[in-house]
């Protein structure tokens, strides 16, 4: 199956995946949807190329066999990454939501107000991504990031970037609704 062969495939069964994934990916975890959409289609392209298609049913079917198992197996991730942070020493909700920016002061021409905007919306991350944000704030590095969470050091630099993505999100949310702006993040 060629590139432009598997571009098409990926088209046509766009809706049936995001089917799939939207039935067995826990609500909490949507953010991963993509993820697990290009992890279908990675592995069902693998198998192709390996022949591993028997033909026992329709190509459909199957694509929505290994989106549900991708969705599945995503779901059995983000709990296990979940239950890491916690007994890595979760502090309480508050502590947590406050812990960057305990001793954080808004530098000269910034709007406080929307600095409380910011920690707002850093409060309302996943905790996965929130205390790797949490961290990079209060200045530690990847690996010391890593070592606290007891993840490796790409799982951070992943989670930072997700985590900076949803930040921009929300911000540009906040854009459409007619809001204040939070700085130049």
């Amino acid at each position: 199956m060629g590139e432009a062969e598997f571009s098409r495939f990926v088209e046509d069964t766009r809706e049936i995946v995001l089917a799939a994934i939207s039935r067995y990916l826990y609500e909490r975890f949507a953010y991963a949807i993509d993820d697990v959409a290009q992890e279908t289609y990675l592995r069902a392209y693998k198998a192709l190329q390996k022949g591993q298609f028997r033909g026992d049913s329709k190509l459909t079917t199957w694509l929505y066999t290994i989106a549900r198992n991708e969705s599945i197996r995503m779901n059995e991730n983000l709990i296990r990454e979940e239950t890491k942070a916690e007994k890595a020493g979760k502090r309480s909700e508050e502590d947590s939501r406050s812990f960057a920016f305990e001793n954080e002061k808004p530098e000269d021409g910034e709007n406080l107000p929307t600095w409380e905007k910011a920690k707002l919306w850093i409060g309302n991350l996943p905790e996965a991504y929130r205390s790797v944000i949490q961290y990079y704030l209060s200045g530690y590095s990847e690996k010391e990031i890593a070592e606290v969470l007891g993840v490796p050091a790409g799982t951070v630099k992943s989670r930072a970037a997700r985590g900076k993505e949803m930040l921009r999100r929300m911000q540009n949310s906040e854009k459409r609704e007619g809001g204040e702006v939070w700085g130049k993040y």
